[in-house]
This record gives C-alpha cells, structure tokens and sequence, in this order.
C-alpha cells in the first residue's frame, strides 16, 4: 500500500505495507524538539543574515519539508499553538491531541525553540529580538500574529486531521505555505512569529522585550482557540454531527474566511510595501483553497462564483450566497488592515484601486479581463472539470495564477 500519513493529529502512525505501527513517546517528543529547532534556527539565520525577498521562503520550506519528514512520527505540530488548536479540537468532540501529550510536545517545542536561538547566536554572535516592527504599536503587531496563527492552526486542521482530507499528499505543502502568506505582510508589522516557540525562543535571549514574548504567545494562543471553534463551524461532520454534505451555514462561513484572509494578505502586502507580494497572496490563496475547497468549493471570488454558474456546474440559486459572504468577507479585511495600519505615524492606512501611473483605465480593464478569465479557466479545468481536475494539485494550479497576473 506504500506510505501513508492519516493526519497529522493522528500522525504517530504510519501504515507500511498495511502494518499500524505507533512511534513511542520519547521518540515523538525527539521529532517535535528536532523540528521546531530547524524551524527557529532557521528562522534566526534568515533574520541575521537579512533576505528580505526568499527569507519567507526559506522559513515555509523547511516548515513543510520537516512536517513531511516527521509527520508520520509525532505529527509535525513544530509549533505551540498548533498543539493547543489539535487538542481543543479534541475537547470539541473532534479529532486532535490529548492534553497530556499536549502539554509535553509543548514543553519540548519551547526547549527547541531556546535551543535554536541560543545556537545562532553561538555561529554569528547575534541575537533576534522579536518586537513590533517600525512605529507600529502592539496592538497591530498583537492582530497580525492573532489572524496569522489562526490562519496556520486552520490549516493544520482542515488539511491534515479532517476526514474529508485524510488521507492526502498536500498538507504539508498547505501548511508550510502559510508562512509564505503570512510573514511578507504580517511580518512587516509584527515581525512575524505567528509560534510561542518563536517567541520564547528567540526573546529569551533578552529580557528588555519580555512584554512582546508574552504579549505574541497570548495573540497567538487565541488564534488557535479561534481557529479550534471555526474549524467545528466548517467541519461539523467531523464532531459527530451527521450531514450528506456541507450546510449552508458551513459553506458561506468558509467563503468569508478564504476570502477575509485573502483580502487581508492583499492589503497588508501593498501597504507594507512587500518584496514579493503576488507570490505571499498566492500562498495566502493557495492554503486556503486545501483547506477548504471540499466544503464551499473555495471560490473566495465572485468572478470564480460566477464562471461557475455560467459553465453550469452549479445552481446559481445554491452559490448566490457565496458571493455575498465573499464581499463581507473583502469589506471586513479591509477594515482590518486599515486599523492595524492606523497606528502607523506617517502613512495612509488603505490604498485606492485604480490605474497604475502611466497606463490608462482601458489597459487596465484589459489586464484585468484576461488575468481574471486565466484564473476561472484554471478554476474550471483543475477543480470542476471531470477531464482534467487533479486531487492534488489544483490548489497550487489556482493559487499560482496569482504571480501569473501580479508580476505581468
């Protein structure tokens, strides 16, 4: 049957040749003090070395690439918050952790995360002091790790412990990803930890910023609570709740999520001036569409709603409401990134759409009917079609339309 991982809540066991084989605890909590030490130390080499362009990169890859390393053993949390979310998951009546393990993967998390900080401080003889970026105030550092590690801990639920997703080859892909979403934007006001372990391990270096270390662990130990509570929203069947397919309440809170963050991960990426923001609104796009695609369809665009319809693969009646979410879900990020970035002395917090300087409204008007009918016609042929969807990849095909029509 080859290699499977079931999910990453239940990622202890590996099916080989048809054979269940649990890891042991001591082996586990190993996996889980290996992986956040790459992830931290990788984290601090990225910062110290200053790569404002791949850095985000840099630090999802090796997200992703250890949790397909290591998910088949402890379940590749990596990640304080992560564990939280999987085991109030588990209280809710779904799949997810016990509180005992919880509590020692966090333990070994955080002695990771110290580990990692205190070794690259030992290579280059600096540290990294994780505090609000620029003139932003806390409040607007402490909003982007709460809607970034709500982000992440979502993921993690939807496309590695959900029945609908289990099993699959894209979580991990999904799931690194985020921090490509996240840390060009968010980054810019926060610094982007969005991981108690990020933020114990590398302030314990200096206690001049303890107030950001507790601050950032608390926002983002709330963005897991949120992310357990919206994950029973979307996914009830997986709490016991029987339903032959996704309610409407279900379907249309999924549509506002995808497109909250989406929308949220466009404004802070244009506000913050970002290296490489059609690649972070890609991923943003991307992990959201695994995480959701097999509840509302993750149109996240009433363009993508409408394209559906047309080709007739759906009711319009059925998906109206889709629409309606996807523009509250829009209005809502807009006021979102407006407040985090009102703090900010000096800048205007939002940002018109319109023409760039030198092109007229009729270029743009083409650009944008051409890169909007690549987006449908890749919606249509990855995800709807019979022919040529794939289980797989179409959340990459969708999302990386996003550099296509960005950069061009």
């Amino acid at each position: 049957q080859g290699l499977r991982f079931p999910s990453l809540a239940a990622g202890t066991f590996l099916s080989v040749l048809g054979m269940t084989v649990e890891s042991a605890l001591p082996v586990k909590l190993l996996a889980e003090f290996v992986g956040t030490f790459a992830l931290v130390f990788t984290i601090g080499c990225n910062v110290i070395a200053g790569s404002p362009v791949w850095g985000a990169v840099s630090i999802g890859c090796v997200l992703m690439v250890f949790i397909y390393a290591l998910g088949g053993v402890s379940g590749g949390n990596f990640n304080p918050a992560v564990s939280l979310a999987l085991t109030l998951s588990k209280v809710l009546g779904g799949p997810g952790l016990d509180s005992v393990t919880m509590f020692l993967y966090i333990v070994v998390q955080v002695l990771g995360g110290v580990a990692a900080a205190l070794s690259f401080k030992g290579l280059f003889g600096e540290s990294v002091v994780l505090q609000p970026q620029e003139s932003f105030e806390m409040i607007s550092a402490v909003l982007c790790e709460v809607f970034y590690t709500f982000m992440l801990c979502f993921v993690v639920l939807n496309v590695a412990v959900a029945k609908e997703n289990s099993p699959n080859k894209f979580y991990g892909l999904a799931i690194g990803f985020v921090i490509v979403a996240a840390a060009y934007g968010a980054g810019a006001v926060s610094g982007g930890s969005f991981n108690p372990a990020v933020s114990i391990g590398l302030n314990s270096r200096s206690m001049q910023r303890i107030d950001c270390m507790l601050n950032y662990t608390i926002a983002e130990f709330v963005g897991a609570v949120l992310a357990a509570v919206f994950f029973r929203v979307v996914r009830p069947e997986d709490f016991g709740v029987e339903q032959r397919e996704p309610s409407v309440l279900s379907q249309l809170v999924s549509e506002f999520l995808g497109t909250f963050m989406l929308v949220l991960t466009v404004g802070l990426n244009v506000l913050g001036h970002s290296a490489a923001g059609a690649f972070s609104i890609a991923a943003s796009l991307m992990s959201m569409i695994y995480a959701l695609g097999n509840v509302s369809g993750a149109h996240f665009n009433p363009a993508v709603t409408v394209a559906i319809i047309v080709s007739g693969r759906v009711e319009a009646a059925k998906v109206l409401g889709h629409m309606a979410a996807q523009i509250f879900g829009g209005m809502a990020a807009a006021i979102t990134y407006y407040g985090i970035y009102a703090s900010k002395l000096g800048t205007s917090p939002s940002f018109p759409l319109r023409p760039v300087e030198g092109y007229t409204l009729t270029q743009a008007f083409n650009a944008e009917c051409f890169f909007t009918f690549v987006l449908c016609y890749v919606v249509l042929t990855v995800a709807v079609a019979r022919v040529t969807n794939n289980s797989t990849m179409f959340g990459l095909a969708i999302g990386s339309r996003g550099p296509v029509g960005g950069e061009a």
